[in-house]
């Protein structure tokens, strides 16, 4: 009888669990990011099962000598903290183009400036935690690193603050 008692409660328990976690099937909003350059990021999440999602994302990032556009994609893992705050992580890619400004330091005057660009590929991914609302509405801040492949492998480390409207 006990053991019996003990099922149930722990199916219940997992039951209200499974509701807690609901993430919505469509949401699309802007993210504003950080990484090594302020900028705005429009995206957009499609649920793929229970308690994962697809986020994609076009974004552009100018700084004084340079302006990048990025399209990003991220498979995310969506977790339940408690009620309405989830935690979310996962892997992803994508491609950019950088334009850029430099001046030639061979030069002894220092005063040509060049002008330049160039595609790049990047893996990335993110770790993040957001609320979401009794109305349609969606808030996350995240931490997504970002490795450029190639020519110009270095690191990069974003934070955003994303808003998001759900249907």
């Amino acid at each position: 009888m006990k053991k019996s008692i003990l099922l149930i409660i722990v199916i219940a328990a997992f039951g209200f669990q499974s509701n807690a976690q609901e993430i919505s099937k469509n949401a699309i909003g802007v993210r504003i990011g950080d990484s090594g350059g302020f900028g705005p990021e429009v995206n957009y999440q499609r649920t793929l099962g229970d308690n994962n999602r697809l986020e994609l994302g076009l974004g552009w990032q100018s700084d004084r000598n340079y302006d990048t556009a990025k399209l990003t994609g991220i498979y995310q893992w969506v977790w339940n903290i408690d009620g309405s705050f989830n935690w979310y992580a996962g892997p992803g890619a994508g491609v950019g183009l950088e334009r850029y400004e430099y001046y030639d330091t061979d030069s002894p005057f220092n005063n040509k400036k060049y002008r330049d660009s160039e595609a790049f590929v990047f893996v990335t991914g993110d770790v993040g935690i957001e609320y979401n609302f009794d109305f349609p509405l969606l808030v996350s801040l995240d931490v997504r690193p970002r490795v450029n492949l190639g020519s110009r492998d270095d690191l990069n480390i974003g934070v955003g603050l994303s808003a998001r409207y759900q249907f």
